[in-house]
């Protein structure tokens, strides 16, 4: 008896600490709680430190928007931003709450952009009439991972600029600090190349689209299209460098490249005349490899690419690649024997390769999903070759998506850096069913008996938004939210720090404010 009733007293405390746990997603590494309150209204005053102009503008923004609250900004303010090198790590921040004052430190500007969100959640969480009462205490805060991503798929459906920014608005308050721009594929090709203008007066468009799933026959009967202009791409990547969030271009190559055949035929291997497929799934034509031209145009692509994102990492795709037109072509076959490649899977190991040490040249690193690494994956490449002669660069970044863990434990112990996106915890298109709430929460991106010693190579993780059956804003809405929240905590939050329950308590009050923004997340 005695037992049962003190496990009933543990678990009573332990639902009372959740309930006066500060809402805060993704939860913070450390929190103490303090005496007092800090009193919030339209008399108090934003103040900063030098050089930090741009975080405390920023943070009256935010309070305009979500408050209807004006205040102003001086160098000095009961509210302040402060830079302050006492306050150790990349991206890490203290956020102190008294009851006279509420100051934000932090080492570095990302620092202090992810203590202002935390702030944002406490005041959005909590408000009520003009006053908001903010219970005192002190957080130090540091992510567990440096790539906590978020992947939007547009070559499938194309979605514009007015849901990319609501997207990356809700990325910065859940401290998400990766756009993986997914805008190449074989049902479309959604960035202007001014070099090949046909890649978006021919590729961006389709006539018609498949619907109602994998091999279905039915199809909408309406054409489909749409592509971002460089100035556009240009004020997006400046927009999310505002919220601290890199955007990751994906290039696809060597395969779901159909849009750009379609658009110039003789970059496919078949030479073939096609139309922008109507259909998903995997094509059965790739970039000719074997072509000089091929080349050229890739790294022409890239180079403008390049020319539009400041990002260190550009994504090349390279999965779900079909070997079948290689192996009809007397071209491919004859540059593989001069290039003593043994196999399909060696032969795209060699072309990644060169475009990997392209972009090394530049200054840039290369990322792929890890059938850049010769893996056999795909149920229709069982009857390949399995054993791979050719090595990929090491400076690759690999992202996992598809396979055994041993896969990813063997790339890391051979020294290449991941991000894990596993597909059966991290794919947004995915039904509720498939990967609950609860499911994405838990994901770890550490492959379980991982060594310690390799950890620091899993950059992190990405939740990916894959577009194929998505073809409306509201339906992306509902796949996204509020999983998205669940991966947020998944990239910045120590696994001994996670509570699904706490969790759930905050999601509620974060899913009150996505009403305020229209979005139409899943009411689970």
């Amino acid at each position: 008896m005695k037992k049962w009733f003190s496990l009933f007293v543990l678990c009573t405390l332990i639902s009372l600490q959740a309930q006066n746990q500060p809402a805060i997603i993704p939860m913070p590494a450390k929190l103490t709680m303090a005496s007092g309150e800090f009193s919030f209204n339209a008399n108090s005053v934003i103040g900063h430190s030098k050089g930090v102009e741009r975080i405390a503008e920023s943070f009256q923004k935010s309070l305009e928007e979500d408050l209807g609250v004006s205040l102003q900004v001086r160098r000095q303010g009961n509210i302040s931003f402060v830079l302050d090198k006492k306050v150790k790590g990349n991206e890490a921040y203290s956020l102190d709450i008294t009851p006279k004052e509420i100051k934000v430190s932090a080492s570095d500007q990302a620092g202090l952009f992810y203590g202002m969100q935390s702030l944002r959640q406490l005041l959005l969480f909590n408000k009520g009439g003009a006053e908001i009462r903010i219970k005192a205490m002190n957080i130090l805060d540091q992510p567990r991972f440096e790539w906590r991503a978020f992947m939007l798929d547009e070559s499938r459906h194309f979605k514009g600029e007015i849901q990319v920014k609501k997207l990356l608005d809700q990325m910065a308050l859940l401290k998400m600090n990766v756009f993986h721009w997914h805008l190449t594929d074989d049902q479309g090709w959604r960035i202007e190349i001014k070099k090949y203008p046909k890649l978006t007066e021919v590729g961006s468009k389709r006539t018609n689209t498949q619907i109602g799933g994998w091999n279905s026959e039915k199809r909408s009967n309406q054409p489909h299209g749409g592509y971002y202009t460089q100035d556009q791409i240009r004020d997006i990547v400046a927009y999310a460098a505002e919220r601290h969030i890199q955007v990751v271009p994906e290039i696809e190559m060597p395969g779901h490249a159909s849009a750009a055949i379609a658009a110039y035929p003789w970059l496919g291997t078949s030479g073939k005349s096609i139309e922008v497929p109507v259909i998903f799934g995997k094509m059965p034509d790739s970039y000719n490899v074997a072509d000089p031209r091929v080349y050229t145009f890739l790294k022409d692509v890239l180079d403008e690419t390049m020319s539009l994102f400041p990002s260190e990492i550009i994504h090349v795709g390279g999965d779900e690649v079909k070997y079948d037109q290689w192996k009809n072509s007397e071209s491919v076959k004859q540059f593989m024997t001069d290039n003593d490649l043994e196999s399909p899977a060696d032969l795209q190991i060699f072309f990644t390769n060169r475009i990997s040490g392209y972009l090394d040249s530049k200054g840039k690193r290369m990322m792929g999903w890890n059938e850049v690494l010769g893996h056999n994956v795909h149920a229709y490449q069982q009857s390949e070759d399995t054993e791979v002669k050719e090595e990929l660069a090491k400076s690759s970044v690999i992202h996992f998506w598809k396979g055994d863990l041993d896969l990813a434990r063997n790339a890391l112990k051979q020294g290449y850096d991941i991000v894990n996106s596993l597909h059966s915890s991290t794919y947004l298109d995915y039904s509720y069913k498939s990967i609950s709430l609860e499911k994405a929460y838990d994901f770890d991106p550490i492959p379980e008996g991982l060594e310690e010693k390799y950890h620091h190579q899993v950059l992190g993780t990405g939740a990916q938004m894959w577009g194929e059956w998505i073809p409306t804003i509201d339906r992306m809405d509902f796949q996204v939210f509020p999983r998205l929240a669940a991966y947020a905590e998944v990239g910045w939050t120590s696994t001994n720090q996670k509570d699904f329950k706490q969790f759930k308590s905050t999601l509620s009050k974060l899913k009150d404010y996505w009403e305020t923004k229209g979005i139409a997340y899943a009411k689970e």
